[in-house]
């Protein structure tokens, strides 16, 4: 098992954009219209530092690499988070948390008041991280979304 010492938290660049999609196949829950390589483009175009990611560094003793990811989205008003994801065999580790904190810390930065988190209903292992790190649904609201493209 790694060190926290050994991970390392940092905005995702072009360059990093095939990795996460591969990624996502495989410690994402669900599937996004925007999990494609244009979507994520634009994402990392438009806002640089919005797609965090968790790697490993070399001196952690096990092959370096990507770990987990989010997405913190911040409009100007509201902070968005979406994709946190870690990987399988490396979940309860602190990694989700760490990305969350590194989110949270970005919102602070830019003048973020709250942050909002989408979590599939389906996915009860999410729910009880997205408890612990202090979030919490809103029964009030529900989601409505209309598909701009087809």
């Amino acid at each position: 098992m790694p060190d926290m010492n050994d991970l390392r938290i940092r905005a995702a660049t072009p360059d990093d954009l095939d990795t996460v999609l591969a990624f996502w196949k495989v410690a994402a829950e669900g599937t996004s219209i925007s999990d494609d390589r244009a979507g994520v483009e634009r994402l990392v175009a438009r806002d640089p530092g919005a797609l965090l990611l968790a790697g490993l560094s070399a001196a952690g003793g096990e092959r370096p690499g990507l770990v987990g990811t989010v997405v913190a989205g911040f409009d100007g008003w509201r902070c968005h988070l979406y994709r946190l994801a870690v990987h399988p065999k490396r979940r309860r580790r602190g990694i989700g948390s760490a990305l969350l904190a590194a989110a949270e810390e970005r919102f602070v930065a830019l003048g973020g008041r709250r942050g909002d988190a989408m979590v599939l209903q389906e996915n009860e292992r999410a729910h009880h991280a997205w408890r612990a790190a202090g979030y919490a649904p809103e029964p009030q609201w529900r989601r409505w979304v209309k598909p701009l493209v087809e």
